[in-house]
């Protein structure tokens, strides 16, 4: 129960990495808002969580209230994004966790940078990096006004740390990895620590899918084939992998961990 008495907002928690994170969250004891532009992907991930085991058995003692909630959340909406967090705090009084993970994929893979329409570099700039800027600022002010710091975590990327995946794509991730450090030196004094998780590549999210990849077995079996023959321990990364680091990083296990960028990548920027 690394997360007992915790409270978080997910934002991507309707698949991938945000519904595995959110369901690793809550089973180690947080309440979770799990905020998606899809309400029924988050009402899902809900679903899901409820039927999680708890020591004091499914759905935690009779009478417990819920242990998540679902909201809509454009993270490129600063009211949507405001608005979630507010939800957290005044659902379950108070609010210690804030997961800036919605993202959205190069929209066609493999597609170089001047193949890129403005309108590609104008999405992935709103939703990868502003959805991460306006979630760091309102958690940055909630913890500030609540005293007692705060854990930011982010979903950075390994194509933001080398030039791997689509450029501007990575442009972004680079953004959000320079964002985590710089929230991290600055909410230090408050107790607030910033991380981000840099996934590799993730041939079983559907991210790879959005991207314009096919999405049938044989495809994704090729893909994570792929994928993780770039990796050294030669396996694709998992969104369980992910919410195994993000777990710890937002516990207190590393309260004394903050502007680490942790690659979740199978020891691909290690060569």
């Amino acid at each position: 129960m690394l997360l007992d008495g915790k409270v978080a907002v997910v934002t991507g928690a309707g698949s991938g990495v945000g519904r595995a994170s959110a369901l690793r969250f809550a089973a180690e004891g947080a309440r979770v808002v799990c905020a998606d532009i899809s309400l029924d992907g988050a009402e899902e991930t809900v679903r899901e969580i409820e039927k999680l085991e708890r020591p004091d058995g499914p759905g935690g003692p009779s009478g417990a209230a819920a242990r998540a909630v679902a909201v809509r959340c454009d993270v490129s909406v600063e009211a949507d994004v405001a608005g979630a967090l507010e939800h957290a705090a005044e659902r379950f009084g108070t609010l210690d966790i804030v997961f800036n993970n919605a993202g959205v994929p190069t929209p066609r893979l493999g597609a170089k940078l001047e193949d890129h329409s403005v309108e590609d570099f104008d999405r992935l700039v709103a939703v990868n990096l502003r959805g991460v800027f306006l979630g760091s600022k309102h958690a940055v002010l909630r913890f500030k006004r609540q005293g007692g710091g705060g854990v930011i975590l982010n979903t950075g990327s390994v194509a933001g740390i080398v030039a791997w995946g689509g450029s501007v794509y990575g442009a972004t991730k680079g953004g959000v990895h320079q964002l985590t450090r710089a929230v991290a030196i600055e909410g230090a004094p408050f107790g607030i620590r910033a991380n981000a998780i840099c996934p590799a590549g993730m041939p079983y999210t559907g991210f790879m899918t959005a991207g314009g990849m096919g999405s049938d077995e044989e495809t994704t079996a090729a893909l994570a084939r792929q994928t993780g023959a770039n990796h050294p321990l030669g396996r694709p990364i998992t969104a369980e992998d992910c919410a195994e680091a993000a777990v710890f990083l937002v516990s207190d296990r590393a309260a004394n961990i903050t502007g680490v960028l942790l690659p979740v990548d199978g020891g691909y920027l290690a060569r």
